[in-house]
């Protein structure tokens, strides 16, 4: 699809993730920052691309596109030429899509339980992810031997997972000492497209990057 790509931000929400995936495919993007402490992303003209209000969001060619794994998905097939997703006929399609929704699915769900200390459920099948300690196995198991979750290709896969585990690891959470996370999202960090967001958003300064 051709047409503008506007990136609506906020660098204190998970858009952080989605301008890190637009520093990987390289294409132009205009941001709109939204400020949450004016309530700019409640305003009438933002509700009407986002009824949730919530960010991130992108526009592209007029179609507005919410849910950060989809927009993470949909820009890696929306610029092939960057190389972050498999064909729809590559074998490794399964396996780049299992693990961008099990992060979705699984871990982001079991990481805000496990944050705000929610109390465990009589019966842990009756959770999507069952339990945390679940998903981290998962996640040690997928990552090895890695380097990546698609081995020696890196893909918009990582941009997901990487960007969930090092906001994990910022704050400490259960498990991301354990490796090969720590390795890896040593791996994802270092990445220029990476420190381009984290610089633009203000997170790291430019000399230490």
């Amino acid at each position: 699809m051709s047409g503008e790509l506007v990136f609506y931000h906020n660098p204190q929400s998970r858009a952080q993730m989605v301008h890190w995936m637009l520093h990987e495919v390289g294409a132009p993007f205009r941001v709109v920052r939204l400020d949450f402490e004016k309530g700019e992303h409640k305003r009438p003209e933002f509700l009407a691309i986002n009824p949730m209000g919530k960010l991130p969001t992108i526009t592209h060619g007029g179609t507005a596109i919410t849910e950060t794994a989809a927009i993470i998905t949909y820009l890696a097939d929306a610029f092939p030429e960057a190389g972050l997703a498999p064909a729809p006929t590559d074998p490794r399609r399964g396996t780049y899509l299992r693990w961008l929704f099990f992060g979705a699915g699984c871990f982001e769900p079991a990481l805000i339980d496990t944050m705000f200390k929610r109390p465990p459920v009589e019966r842990k099948g009756a959770l999507g992810y069952g339990s945390y300690e679940d998903v981290i196995g998962a996640f040690k198991q997928m990552l090895t031997p890695g380097p990546y979750i698609l081995g020696e290709q890196f893909s918009a896969a990582d941009v997901y997972v990487g960007a969930q585990l090092t906001w994990a690891t910022s704050f400490g959470a259960p498990g991301m000492k354990e490796s090969p996370i720590p390795e890896y999202v040593a791996r994802c960090t270092a990445r220029p497209a990476y420190k381009r967001a984290a610089i633009a958003d203000g997170r790291v300064p430019p000399d230490k990057a």
